[in-house]
């Protein structure tokens, strides 16, 4: 099974979180190692299929950056039934990657 890795905007973000099991990616479009990082989760994607992998443009969503104090990017955040579970900075590894959506 895999999921697919896809960008969202800060108005679908609140619908896609309260449902499930969400990892959500803050990335800038100018960032070296949030390019680096949507490869790694791309990879993580083809082995998973219980977690929505999404993307959400820093520069774009100014709003949701504000409501759940993103500080920079890339930042992960993983989120089960609307609540946050966990947060990672900086380009993470598939292994921690995987290590925080199965814990």
């Amino acid at each position: 099974m895999a999921v697919t890795v896809r960008e969202i905007n800060g108005a679908e973000l609140e619908e896609i979180i309260e449902k499930g099991k969400v990892l959500v990616d803050f990335y800038s479009k100018t960032c070296g190692p949030c390019k680096m990082l949507s490869f790694v989760l791309k990879d993580v994607a083809k082995g998973i299929d219980a977690t929505e992998i999404v993307m959400l443009d820093y520069d774009v969503n100014k709003e949701a950056v504000e409501k759940y104090g993103v500080g920079g990017y890339p930042t992960m955040i993983y989120f089960e039934d609307g609540q946050e579970v966990e947060r990672m900075k900086g380009l993470q590894q598939k292994p921690a990657i995987l290590r925080m959506i199965k814990a």
